[in-house]
């Protein structure tokens, strides 16, 4: 079974960089769609970047497009959220998610199979 562990997040001033990583506890993930989504206290969880499995499609949601960088190695079977020009409503707990089976693609929550625990990203103004 998959087990997607989140490392990388952290307190940061506005405008700064984060870079989140995500690995497998469990089953390798190389084979599998990931994401990142973000959830604040009160909001639902929301869609942030997905990849596809062989990283030849990658999807961002418009908050995030032209800061945020999503990457995948799966080799060292891991992705990377790369989070630049940070902004306080960035602040949340980021999840890493894989999809449903190997080769599923992530187009939404609904497509996600496992979650990690999260990681808190905090942006102060």
């Amino acid at each position: 079974q998959v087990r997607p562990v989140e490392s990388g997040g952290g307190l940061v001033q506005a405008g700064g960089s984060l870079s989140l990583s995500c690995t497998s506890s469990g089953r390798p993930f190389s084979q599998y769609g990931l994401g990142w989504f973000r959830q604040t206290q009160g909001k639902a969880r929301e869609f942030v970047a997905t990849i596809t499995w062989n990283s030849s499609s990658k999807t961002y949601a418009d908050s995030v497009k032209g800061r945020f960088t999503i990457s995948r190695d799966n080799a060292r079977g891991s992705v990377v959220l790369q989070m630049n020009d940070l902004k306080p409503e960035d602040t949340a707990v980021y999840y890493c998610a894989a999809g449903n089976g190997p080769s599923y693609s992530i187009n939404s929550e609904q497509d996600v199979g496992y979650w990690g625990q999260g990681t808190q990203v905090t942006v102060s103004s």
